[in-house]
């Protein structure tokens, strides 16, 4: 059986139908961009336009109230104004919708009175049996059923649930992560947290099958002691990654006016996320880089690496990984030997990481040492360039970059070792040698300092979950 959580949210996150009360002809008010956004993301369900005002919408019959809809609503979107959102969800509760997503805004992060006026939502809500997302929030994207309320770019279906306490800011992160392929499971832009919080979203998103790693934007809890309960017991299945925004006095201010939560002190936080096992980041961008490691990649045994780059590349990496608390330990003699072979006579003997000083006589002799580097012991994970080539795409040099591709994408699952790659040349993220790089699971970044934080957080994460296990 469902859990609890899981059967409260199922009617938001995989609805079979959608009515949008406050549907508009016009695309630029919420009601009428809601609305188009639903129907050329390619939405799975029935979709009902409620206004009071109008017969039809988009082609779509539209009903005077919710209430009028003469079929079964699993979920409804609220777009109309503060002042009659309450009587909204009243309609929503006698006609036996299963959840809400209120984007309405107005509410306790605008004035007091607004934040009566959302006391009096969440209590309708409450005593109807209705969680809601929000208010004051962008909306969600559920890859189950294509979902997609608020994001402007074709979202690609993944494996990472983004849950973002900024509707706005968190919207153009969601689309950062596509741009940069990867894909999304749920998008969750929480808003005031009037009803539904974090720690109910993270304790879904536990569960939720589609989704392999959980990254969020906070600004402040509504709930610190059992959002950190949760994610201790969320972090034994899969990992948590989050920036926390907040953390001097001037944003603590725009945080209160923003979402209505209070920021917090950083330094409670962090102690708590390093008891609890959430990986933090210092840039907002960073958790989707390191989620997209963790999702497809194995965990290494501890937290050494061997790097493969020539020259500043080489240098860069192993700069960042040390000061990340990864080790770049040295090769021992025998191993260097018998690399050099493989090496230009020019190229220095390798000592970890390994500088073929720009001398490799094809794409396959750098994935050969990647290859030989997986065999050793005391190796945990490998950083290497992504196989590229300098011809045209139809040159014999693509079959052998394609060919070597495909003995980097071995390595996990022949050696249980994580590979992450970089890819100056532009060939990691798509094409036959991204293909083949992305169905093993293995990222291509495009510089070494995110290449060092997504191995560092599949170490850290490995850590977290030895200890949880008890190994």
């Amino acid at each position: 059986m469902p859990s609890y959580i899981v059967r409260q949210l199922d009617p938001i996150f995989k609805a079979k139908s959608v009515a949008i009360i406050g549907a508009s002809r016009e695309p630029f008010k919420w009601g009428g961009r809601t609305l188009l956004t639903i129907i050329m993301s390619g939405y799975c369900g029935e979709i009902y336009p409620v206004n009071p005002k109008e017969k039809e919408i988009a082609k779509l019959p539209c009903y005077p109230s919710v209430r009028d809809i003469p079929y079964d609503v699993d979920m409804a979107v609220i777009v109309v104004p503060a002042a009659v959102a309450p009587q909204a969800m009243a309609d929503c509760v006698a006609k036996g919708v299963g959840g809400v997503v209120m984007i309405t805004a107005g509410f306790a992060e605008a004035s007091e009175e607004g934040r009566v006026l959302q006391d009096e939502l969440v209590k309708v809500a409450r005593e109807g049996g209705i969680r809601f997302v929000g208010p004051n929030g962008m909306g969600i994207y559920s890859s189950a059923v294509k979902l997609n309320l608020c994001l402007h770019d074709t979202v690609k279906p993944g494996k990472i649930a983004f849950v973002s306490q900024s509707g706005t800011f968190g919207g153009l992160l969601a689309e950062f992560a596509e741009r940069k392929g990867y894909g999304l499971s749920k998008f969750i832009s929480i808003g005031n947290q009037a009803d539904l919080n974090a720690a109910d979203y993270v304790e879904y998103l536990g569960e939720d099958n589609d989704t392999g790693a959980i990254v969020l934007y906070m600004e402040g809890f509504k709930d610190g002691d059992r959002f950190f309960k949760i994610a201790r017991e969320v972090i034994k299945k899969k990992p948590i990654l989050m920036y926390k925004a907040g953390r001097t006095e001037a944003a603590a201010r725009a945080t209160m006016s923003h979402t209505s939560s209070l920021a917090g002190s950083d330094e409670i936080v962090e102690a708590m996320c390093r008891q609890v096992g959430i990986i933090r980041a210092s840039e907002v961008t960073h958790p989707f880089d390191m989620a997209e490691a963790l999702i497809g990649l194995p965990l290494p045994r501890s937290n050494r690496v061997a790097i493969i780059g020539s020259g500043g590349q080489g240098v860069v990496t192993s700069d960042t990984c040390e000061s990340l608390g990864l080790r770049v330990p040295a090769f021992d003699r025998e191993t260097s030997m018998k690399l050099k072979k493989v090496l230009p006579p020019h190229a220095p003997v390798p000592s970890n990481p390994v500088d073929f000083a720009g001398g490799m006589r094809g794409p396959l002799d750098e994935v050969q040492v990647a290859d030989a580097l997986a065999q050793i012991d005391y190796i945990d994970g490998i950083i290497c360039n992504t196989p590229h080539f300098h011809g045209d795409d139809n040159s014999d040099e693509v079959k052998t970059a394609v060919q070597g591709a495909e003995i980097v994408a071995a390595i996990p699952k022949k050696y249980g070792k994580p590979v992450v790659t970089l890819s100056w040349h532009g060939h990691g993220g798509g094409g036959a040698i991204g293909d083949v790089m992305k169905a093993a699971g293995i990222p291509s970044y495009e510089t070494p300092e995110q290449c060092a934080r997504a191995m560092m957080a599949l170490s850290q994460y490995a850590e977290v979950r030895r200890q949880v296990d008890g190994g």
